[in-house]
């Protein structure tokens, strides 16, 4: 690939020579020249092209590009599907996969497992490995990271997201992108915004509160561009008030591009554009994969028909489009360009290398989280596992051995490695047994006949009937990422884990006590089996180091630290989405309503007293962790001041382990209803057997805002407040009062 853009540039400049030449004198143009500011050179470059070679910039050359102007030497940009891994090459003007054998790449840990790492260095190193796999690759325009909001447990995205706290996940979504933007790549953060399912994802139309839009699902959007500096952004699928989101005034206009000063360029996902002048007046700036869903269908139509290609054009030249808006689109584009595909400046980037490696390994082990670990009849709990200990293993089920990468949609992935669960804990256990349990019998984008009940229960007798034998039984299902499971295109259909995994859980723990059950996927699940299964682990889609991380994680090499980045509902009736009818989820076809408004996850079950499953931050380690009391700075804080929350945390185990101490502040007194309590900082500490730190957080007027409606603003109210600290939303280790004046 390096080989064809290189010839490809040197076409360029020659098809530029003559042109650039004659009009600068025989001297070099200021848009090559990087010493020059960039705007300086966006307006040189701006300067030179004609109305048709500015519109040219707006809109797809490929199915994964788009152009720059060859005449002027100004090259084209390459987009590349992420946010998990730099995609295998598609054909130019195809779906299918091209065939190399050179673009295979490292599959980094979901962005769920990401966010269950609760840790801001590893999502800088998470951005700078994917961003040199990105460069090397020679792709201008990563599709990632993803910040929407986790709004329900049925939505089939959830995995390539962050979670359900607008805090957390911008906290996150920073560092990545910095770290992916240091290769001169650009970052495109999806997806702007209210995309929190994929049923109807094409046309449902969302209608929320101000209040809703502002705290909950627009925050890490925001941090994305006014801390990350993210170069890119991609407009959503849905409607948003009657408006698709991809050419939506307010969101785009109004928002993005006013009130955030976003220089950058907002891409359409592939099939997110409908209307031409909406398009042209209201803020997109790239038109990428019209006339396809984004996954699988083909276009009768060339690029040129596209809603910013001759419809476009034919509209500047009636006049319809101001002269204006035509050069702020291609200053965008061009701006783009120069930063990244022009960038002189840029890294050469690497590949799948062992740090590569080593950073997915860490993301994975300290993403997992741990959920139960029951004491047994030798009052110790089952894990970690002492390899001594059992000499008979089984492990059971399909994602032991299954390569979570394929499927998923746009994620997809093509791994120079993939290390499975069973071929790892074989390397422990070298006569590990193993049985499928079970069969999936869905398949990508589209529903297949069943496995026979017959074939089903043949599968789980002879696994229940070799558990009886095992001295100890390791079951590792969950989903995966086929139709109607974490998918694209599609949400889930039930709650339970599918292909009857809770009778073969249940039949499990009855033959065997010594029982592990490991989750893979990426959302919460049903558990009717939790009470009788001693041992379990949440992990997530692991990539390229699934098999080694989870291996030490269950055999202590590693010590879990991971926490929820998620509330996992005792019944999917207790989710905020689902309480409210099907009018805010999944809607009627065509109108939906975020009735639940600000009360999204922990929010909702602390303020109306809902026990879930497990709550939001949630998650045990190896060893214990003891915290002191709290101790504020000041009791009284105004505009302008700052206070700091302090406690001490010791680990009172035998093992080092990890902590992750969390603050949140509830407002006591307010006007309008406000959550009991919100995360407004976390800090996660290494701490050896015996040793005490002190983690010091700092509080600002800026935290105890909320957006007031009426006012159309950012609102601290004079009164009482209370700062939590906690090992979890539910698990409250101590509090400190302070009043707002």
């Amino acid at each position: 690939m390096k080989k064809n853009r290189i010839l490809n540039l040197f076409a360029c400049a020659l098809l530029a020579a003559p042109a650039a030449l004659a009009q600068t004198g025989g001297t070099q143009p200021v848009y090559l020249d990087d010493t020059q500011p960039l705007e300086a050179r966006v307006e040189d470059a701006l300067s030179r092209m004609t109305v048709e070679e500015k519109v040219r910039l707006s809109y797809a050359q490929s199915k994964f590009s788009s152009p720059g102007c060859p005449r002027l030497g100004i090259p084209e940009l390459y987009h590349s599907d992420g946010p998990h891994g730099v995609r295998a090459e598609v054909d130019w003007n195809k779906w299918n996969y091209a065939g190399w054998n050179n673009d295979s790449c490292t599959a980094f840990p979901a962005l769920s497992c990401l966010a269950a790492t609760w840790n801001p260095r590893l999502a800088a190193r998470y951005g700078q490995a994917i961003g040199q796999e990105a460069r090397y690759r020679e792709k201008d325009i990563l599709l990632g990271p993803g910040v929407n909001i986790y709004r329900t447990p049925l939505g089939g995205r959830n995995f390539e997201y962050m979670g359900e706290d607008p805090y957390l996940t911008s906290a996150l979504c920073v560092p990545y992108i910095r770290g992916v933007q240091q290769n001169g790549v650009a970052a495109c953060v999806k997806h702007f915004a209210l995309n929190n399912q994929e049923q109807w994802r094409d046309y449902i139309d969302v209608y929320l509160s101000d209040r809703a839009l502002h705290e909950i699902y627009l925050p890490a959007f925001k941090a994305a561009v006014e801390q990350g500096g993210t170069w890119s952004i991609m407009g959503a699928y849905n409607k948003i008030r009657g408006t698709h989101a991809s050419h939506n005034d307010m969101l785009l206009n109004k928002i993005l591009k006013g009130d955030w000063h976003f220089d950058g360029c907002v891409v359409s996902d592939w099939g997110a554009t409908h209307d031409t002048y909406e398009a042209a007046m209201n803020g997109l700036d790239i038109e990428m994969g019209t006339y396809t869903n984004g996954l699988s269908s083909e276009s009768e139509f060339g690029y040129d028909d596209y809603y910013l290609g001759k419809a476009y054009l034919q509209m500047i030249r009636e006049g319809r489009i101001p002269e204006e808006v035509v050069d702020e689109k291609a200053a965008r584009v061009l701006r783009l360009i120069f930063r990244t595909a022009m960038n002189r400046q840029k890294p050469y980037g690497s590949m799948t290398t062992e740090e590569h490696y080593k950073t997915a390994y860490d993301i994975a082990t300290e993403g997992t989280v741990l959920l139960k670990n029951r004491k047994g009849k030798n009052r110790e709990a089952l894990l970690p596992l002492r390899k001594e200990a059992y000499r008979r293993v089984l492990v059971v089920g399909d994602n032991a051995t299954r390569n979570l990468l394929s499927g998923g949609g746009s994620s997809e992935l093509k791994p120079k490695d993939y290390f499975t669960p069973l071929e790892s804990l074989r390397a422990i256990w070298d006569d590990a047994a193993y049985e499928p349990g079970y069969v999936p019998n869905e398949s990508l984008y589209a529903p297949q006949a069943g496995t026979p009940h017959t074939a089903a229960d043949s599968l789980r007798e002879e696994a229940v009937a070799k558990a009886a034998g095992a001295d100890l039984v390791i079951f590792i299902g969950g989903l995966n990422k086929d139709y109607r499971q974490d998918c694209e295109g599609t949400d889930r259909v039930s709650y339970n884990l599918p292909y009857g995994q809770d009778d073969l859980i249940r039949a499990l723990a009855q033959a065997n006590k010594n029982l592990v059950v490991v989750l893979l996927d990426g959302n919460a699940v049903a558990m009717p089996w939790l009470d009788e299964v001693p041992a379990l682990v949440q992990s997530w889609y692991l990539g390229t180091m699934t098999g080694p991380a989870l291996a030490d994680l269950l055999t202590g090499k590693a010590n879990p630290s991971g926490k929820l980045p998620f509330s996992f509902p005792a019944r999917l009736e207790d989710c905020p989405a689902h309480h409210f009818g099907t009018i805010s989820y999944p809607g009627d076809g065509t109108r939906q309503e975020y009735k639940e408004d600000i009360l999204v996850g922990y929010r909702w079950y602390d303020t109306k007293g809902i026990e879930p499953l497990f709550p939001f931050g949630y998650g045990l380690s190896y060893t214990t962790f003891e915290y002191g009391d709290p101790e504020i700075s000041a009791t009284r804080m105004a505009e302008g001041d700052s206070l700091c929350v302090s406690v001490s945390v010791r680990n009172s185990g035998s093992l080092p382990g990890k902590e992750t101490v969390q603050l949140y502040v509830g407002d006591e007194e307010c006007s309008l209803l406000r959550p009991k309590k919100e995360l407004k900082g976390f800090r996660k500490i290494a701490l050896a057997p015996g040793e005490e730190k002190t983690v010091t957080f700092t509080l600002k007027a800026d935290a105890l805002k909320f957006f007031d409606d009426r006012k159309q603003d950012w609102v601290a109210e004079p009164g009482k407040f209370k700062a939590y600290i906690g090992a979890s939303s539910a698990d409250l280790r101590g509090e400190v009062t302070f009043t707002y004046e």
